[in-house]
């Protein structure tokens, strides 16, 4: 069975009905040992920006979860999200950036990262799992099924679990595999067993992100 999607969603409720989501970011230094199960932490007040040429991800499935963080002046706050999994992905030409506001005597720091791009082999991962409350991308899905629940999504790498705000017996969307062009979506999260980032290149830039920004 092959499905295709168009178009983005914005999670301004939590109720609302998800549509498949994509797309590895590199939360730096976070890997866990290969085949572990990610983990579940406090998120930071900053969500961040990440598009990609393609991903070809195995095992896909997706579920709700509810992200407990900070807001920048340290303040306790949640954020719903769609937890996107994958048990292998690979994606070509990967970008993420994050404006970090106000920093002391410089204003607004952003960060950009870039990988996977002309002349690297593609960022790898095992045991992907994207926290996401905004995507953009086209994407072809075979093998789908929707609605199943979400302890039971069993062709993805299962649920985060470890202390995770989600319920099993929520909605969950599940696929043999995924395929997504033309990627652009915000994330509050990233995890992976094991993430490979050829050709990585990581630089900052003072301003508020303007033409630095992955978009």
């Amino acid at each position: 069975m092959e499905s295709q999607v168009r178009g983005g969603t914005r999670w301004k409720r939590f109720a609302v009905v998800m549509v498949p989501s994509v797309a590895a970011t590199a939360a730096i230094g976070v890997a866990l040992a290969q085949g572990a199960l990610a983990a579940s932490f406090s998120v930071s007040g900053q969500e961040f920006k990440v598009t990609a040429d393609t991903l070809h991800g195995e095992g896909f499935a997706q579920y709700g979860a509810v992200d407990s963080g900070y807001t920048l002046d340290g303040k306790k706050t949640a954020h719903a999200v769609a937890v996107s999994s994958f048990k292998d992905a690979t994606i070509k030409n990967m970008c993420q950036s994050v404006v970090t506001p106000d920093v002391p005597f410089l204003g607004s720091i952003t960060l950009r990262l870039e990988a996977g791009g002309a002349g690297h082999d593609a960022v790898s991962a095992h045991n992907l799992y994207i926290d996401v409350d905004d995507l953009n991308a086209d994407a072809t899905f075979n093998g789908i099924d929707i609605g199943v629940a979400a302890k039971d999504a069993s062709k993805g790498p299962g649920m985060k679990g470890n202390g995770e705000q989600a319920n099993p017996y929520g909605f969950a969307q599940q696929a043999d595999s995924a395929d997504l062009t033309n990627v652009k979506q915000t994330a509050w999260a990233t995890t992976a067993g094991t993430f490979k980032l050829s050709g990585l290149h990581m630089s900052l830039h003072k301003g508020d992100g303007k033409g630095i920004e992955c978009y």
